[in-house]
């Protein structure tokens, strides 16, 4: 049996797609989240993805977008403001910056921000 890819950061499939889901909507609708770095790892790449459809910004690229994310306005923002600011990057239109140990539980905490 192959290994499985992805980060399962001790989630089932459904939670783990809807907080996926939650910190891109976020990311793109405040374009920086403060969250644990295991979790900015896992959504970096999803999001990154969502931004290279969106510089196409056709039909197929919305729906595919759609599949994501379901709110009309962080789609249109991503296709009609993300998408064009990024369209000479050849990738990497995310960063991760550091921000050191959660008070609570010592988790190592980031901002995942987009690129300007």
């Amino acid at each position: 049996m192959h290994a499985k890819f992805g980060h399962k950061l001790g989630r089932k499939t459904g939670h783990r797609r809807a907080m996926f889901r939650n910190l891109m909507s976020d990311l793109f609708r405040h374009e920086r989240i403060r969250t644990t770095s295991a979790k900015a790892d896992a959504v970096r790449g999803e999001a990154e993805k969502l931004i290279t459809f969106a510089r196409k910004g056709d039909l197929h690229a919305r729906r595919m977008i759609m599949r994501e994310i379901q709110d009309q306005d962080i789609v249109d923002k991503l296709i009609h403001v993300i998408g064009p600011d990024m369209s000479e990057r050849p990738g990497g239109y995310t960063r991760i910056v550091n921000l050191g140990p959660r008070k609570g539980d010592a988790a190592p905490m980031v901002y995942l921000e987009l690129v300007d």
